[in-house]
C-alpha cells in the first residue's frame, strides 16, 4: 500500500473487524494525497468497483484484509458499486457510506437537552429520499456504546456492514442506507464500551415490529395517510370536556372477537373498524378505550408489558391499518382513547434494559429500577433523555393516529417508591420520603406538553391511591390530567353489591361514601377489566342469588353507576352479563345474547347510554357538586337511595331511586325537586330488559307540600332491586 495518506492497513483491519472507531472516516468517498479515493468493505465480494454513467473504478483488495477494497474514484459524489462473488453472481448497490448525515445541529441540541418534543421526528427508521436517492435513515441513541450497526436480511446480520455514525455528544447513532424501504426487518447490533457484544436490540423508537415471536423491528412509512375525520378533530374538544356526556367501552381488541372458522384469529384492525366501531356506536358509547396496542412480545401480558412503545402491535394490521380504525371511529362520533403504559418495561433481551451495556432507559439500582411485582423494569424518570421518550411517546400517538386520549395505566406505582415494597427495599427521595418526584415532573410534564399541543384531548389516570390533585393543573400544583378513575367508588360499591341483600343494610355507607369526594377529582366510574379476572369472576358472577337476582342485582347496580356522578367506564362482555370470567385466549361469550336475560341486559345498557347522552342533567355536572343533591342517604333498613342531578339553570333535574333489597317499596314518600308530572324515563325492572314490569305506570305527579327541604313531593314505587330514573316532564 502506499503511505502517507493513503487508507492505512489498522484502519483496513478495524473496518474489517467491526472495530473502528468511526468507520466513516475511512469508508465512502475520501480526498487522499489529493486525490479521490473510494473504500468500501463487503466481505461477500470477490472484486469491487466504483461506477458512474460514464466510468467504470475497479476497486482493489487490501492485502492481508478480507472484504476491503480501495483504489481512485470518480470526483463526483454519486457513485454506485458493483461487486462480483467467486460464483460468478454480480450485484450492484448505492454505498451507504457516501451519503451525509441527516439529523441536523438543532437535533442534536434538543436531544441532548431532552426537549426534543417530536422525538420520533428525528429517531427511529424513517423512509426517505437523500440527497437525490430513496432509503431509509435510522437513528438510534445509545451514548455508551462503542458501535452500533444496522443489521436485517440486507446485510446478512452483519454488525460490520452497516456501523452507524455517532452525533456530537448527543449520543445519537446515525446511518441512511439506501434501497430500503417499507417492511425492511431490522434490529441494531450494538457494542458495549467494554467491548462485549450485546443481543441484538429493537429499535425503542421503530414504528413497526414482526409478529410474536418473532422479534425484530419493520421499517414502517407513516407519513402521506388520508385522514377523513376532519369534522371530528375540529369538534372533540368539546366530546372530552367535563361537561360532556362520556360513557367508555374499554376492550381487549385480542378477545373481543375471533374469527372461529378460521383458527380462532382476532379480527384485524379494519374488521375492528366495522364490526367493534359499529357495535359500540349502537350501544350509545361515545368513546373505546383499547387495551394497549403498543407492540409488546407476552400475549399473556394483554399489552401492559410494551417493548415497541412507538408501534402499533402487528398482531391486527400494520400502522395505517390501525390508523383506519381511529378515522373510522372518528366518522361514527366516537372518540378512541389507548391505555399507556409509561410506569414499567420487559426485561426481554431485544428490548430497552441495558440498551447500550448499561442500565440506560432503567435505573441502574433494582430498589429503584425492578418492579418486584411484575418483574419489569421502572424508567429512570430523572434522566432528561428518557423522560423527553416517554412524553414524546404520548404526543405521538395523539398527532400521528389521531388518537383522542391516553389512559395512563399503574400511575400509583409511578408516584411512590415504595409501592409495594418493604423496608430496606426503596431507595428515599432527596427529603427523606417516598414520593417520587422524578416521576411526577415526568407526569406532569406529559400533561402539559399534550394539552399544550391540542386542548381537545384527553389524558385520564388510573391512580389507586388519594393522591392529591391528580386532576389538578399543574400550574395549581396537580399532576394535570384530565380525569382519574375513581377506585375507591368502584371498590366500596362492588363490594357492597356481593353481599346477600339481607346484609346490604349493615353497609349502607359504602354507595353513599363515594360522595364525600366525589368532586375532589374529575372522575370516570370504572367497571374494567381488571375486576373480570385473576379469580374475581365475572360481574354476573359477582352478583348474589339465584339468577333472577343476579341480574336483577345487575341491571341495579348499572342503573345506580350510570345515575351516579363521573364518567363512566364498562368492561366488553359486562355489557350483556358475560357469565364466565374474562379470557383473554377467547372471544367473550356472545352466545349469551341467544338468551333473553342477557340480551335485555344489553338493552338496558345502550338505553342507559341513551338517556345519559340526552339528558344534560345526568352529565353537565359530572364533576361539580352543584350537579347532586341527595333526596335520601339514610334508608339503611330498606337499602334506598334517592338523589337528584341537575345541569345548567335551563335544564330540568333528574332524580334516581335505588332499591338493593328483592322487596317492593311502594308508596316510598320523598322529596322532589319540582313540582309537576315526573316520568319514568328508565326502569331496570322493565320487561324488556328482563325484568317484572312493575314500577309507576309510566310516572309520578309531584306537588303539594315540600319534605327534607325540596319544594315538593311524591310517593313512588322503586321495584325490588331496581334503579327508577325520572326526568321532570313540566308543570
Amino acid at each position: 500500500m502506499a503511505k502517507g495518506d493513503a487508507l492505512s492497513l489498522t484502519d483496513a483491519k478495524n473496518i474489517e473487524a467491526g472495530t473502528h472507531p468511526d468507520p466513516f472516516s475511512v469508508l465512502g468517498r475520501h480526498t487522499r494525497g489529493g486525490k479521490t479515493t473510494i473504500t468500501a468493505f463487503d466481505p461477500g465480494a470477490a472484486e469491487l468497483a466504483a461506477v458512474t454513467d460514464k466510468k467504470r473504478y475497479p476497486l482493489a483488495p487490501v492485502e492481508g484484509v478480507f472484504g476491503v477494497f480501495t483504489g481512485p474514484g470518480p470526483k463526483t459524489k454519486t457513485y454506485r458499486l458493483e461487486a462480483r462473488a467467486l460464483d460468478g453472481s454480480t450485484w450492484d448497490y448505492d454505498d451507504a457510506f457516501r451519503f451525509g448525515p441527516v439529523l441536523g445541529e438543532m437535533d442534536e441540541y434538543l436531544i441532548s437537552e431532552g426537549t426534543h418534543q417530536r422525538l420520533w421526528h428525528a429517531l427511529g427508521a424513517h423512509v426517505m429520499t437523500h440527497e437525490g436517492i430513496g432509503g431509509t435513515h435510522f437513528a438510534v441513541w445509545a451514548p455508551a456504546a462503542r458501535r452500533v450497526s444496522v443489521v436485517g436480511d440486507f446485510n446478512h446480520w452483519n454488525g460490520r456492514r452497516h456501523p452507524m455514525r455517532t452525533r456530537g455528544t448527543s449520543g445519537v447513532w446515525e446511518i441512511f442506507i439506501p434501497g430500503l424501504g417499507e417492511g425492511t426487518v431490522y434490529k441494531y447490533e450494538i457494542v458495549g464500551s467494554d467491548g462485549a457484544v450485546l443481543p441484538l436490540k429493537a429499535d425503542p423508537v421503530g414504528f413497526g415490529s414482526q409478529h410474536a415471536p418473532e422479534n425484530a423491528s419493520v421499517v414502517r412509512d407513516i407519513g402521506g395517510y388520508g385522514w377523513k375525520d376532519g369534522d371530528w378533530m375540529g369538534a372533540r374538544a368539546g366530546r372530552n370536556a367535563r361537561t360532556a356526556p362520556i360513557s367508555v367501552y374499554e376492550v381487549h381488541l385480542g378477545s373481543w372477537r375471533r374469527r372461529m372458522h378460521e383458527g380462532g384469529r382476532s379480527i384485524s384492525y379494519r374488521e375492528a373498524a366495522e364490526e367493534l366501531v359499529d357495535y359500540a356506536a349502537d350501544l350509545g358509547f361515545t368513546h373505546i378505550e383499547l387495551l394497549p396496542v403498543s407492540e409488546y412480545p407476552f400475549d399473556g401480558s394483554w399489552g401492559y408489558q410494551p417493548v415497541g412503545l412507538f408501534a402499533p402491535t402487528i398482531r391486527f394490521g400494520p400502522p395505517h391499518e390501525f390508523r383506519d380504525l381511529v378515522d373510522a371511529a372518528h366518522r361514527k362520533g366516537l372518540g378512541l382513547i389507548l391505555d399507556w403504559v409509561p410506569g414499567h418495561f420487559p426485561t426481554d433481551p431485544h428490548g430497552l434494559g441495558r440498551f447500550d451495556g448499561t442500565a440506560l432507559y432503567e435505573h441502574a439500582d433494582p430498589k429503584e429500577g425492578f418492579h418486584q411485582d411484575w418483574n419489569t423494569l421502572i424508567y429512570n424518570y430523572g434522566r432528561t433523555e428518557v423522560a423527553n421518550f416517554l412524553v414524546s411517546n404520548a404526543l405521538y400517538w395523539l398527532e400521528e393516529y389521531h388518537v383522542d386520549g391516553l389512559r395512563v395505566d399503574a400511575v400509583a406505582s409511578m408516584l411512590y417508591r415504595d409501592y409495594s415494597r418493604k423496608e430496606g427495599e426503596w431507595v428515599p427521595n432527596v427529603h427523606g420520603g417516598r414520593e417520587n418526584y422524578e416521576a411526577i415532573g415526568v407526569l406532569q410534564r406529559m400533561n402539559v406538553t399534550v394539552y399544550g399541543a391540542d386542548q381537545g384531548v384527553m389524558t385520564v389516570a388510573e391512580e389507586s391511591t388519594s393522591f392529591p390533585g391528580v386532576s389538578r393543573p399543574v400550574d395549581a400544583g396537580g399532576l394535570g390530567f384530565g380525569y382519574k378513575w375513581n377506585m375507591g367508588w368502584m371498590n366500596d360499591t362492588l363490594d357492597y353489591m356481593q353481599r346477600e341483600p339481607v346484609h346490604r343494610k349493615y353497609h349502607h355507607h359504602q354507595m353513599t361514601f363515594g360522595l364525600h369526594y366525589a368532586f375532589s377529582e374529575n372522575f370516570i366510574l370504572p367497571i374494567s377489566h381488571d375486576e373480570v379476572v385473576h379469580g374475581k369472576g365475572s360481574m354476573w358472577g359477582k352478583m348474589p342469588g339465584d339468577e333472577w337476582e343476579k341480574f336483577a342485582n345487575l341491571r341495579a347496580y348499572y342503573g345506580f353507576m350510570w345515575g351516579h356522578p363521573g364518567k363512566k367506564l364498562l368492561f366488553m362482555g359486562q355489557e350483556f352479563g358475560q357469565r364466565h370470567e374474562w379470557n383473554h385466549n377467547a372471544e367473550i361469550d356472545w352466545a349469551c345474547l341467544g338468551d333473553e336475560k342477557h340480551a335485555g341486559l344489553q338493552r338496558l345498557v345502550r338505553d342507559l347510554n341513551t338517556l345519559y347522552r340526552a339528558e344534560p342533567a345526568l352529565h353537565v355536572k359530572d364533576c361539580e357538586g352543584a350537579g347532586f343533591q341527595w333526596i335520601d342517604a339514610n334508608a339503611a333498613d330498606a337499602s334506598v337511595y334517592a338523589w337528584a342531578r341537575y345541569g345548567g339553570d335551563a335544564d330540568a333535574p333528574v332524580v334516581v331511586l335505588c332499591n338493593f333489597t328483592p322487596v317492593e317499596r311502594a308508596g316510598w314518600h320523598i322529596g322532589m325537586p319540582r313540582s309537576g308530572k315526573w316520568r319514568e324515563a328508565l326502569n331496570t325492572d322493565a320487561e324488556l330488559y328482563g325484568g317484572g314490569n312493575r314500577g309507576n305506570l309510566g310516572g309520578v305527579n309531584a306537588g303539594g307540600e315540600g319534605i327534607a327541604g325540596f319544594p315538593a313531593s311524591a310517593h313512588v314505587t322503586i321495584p325490588p332491586l331496581s334503579t327508577v330514573i325520572l326526568t321532570w316532564d313540566g308543570d
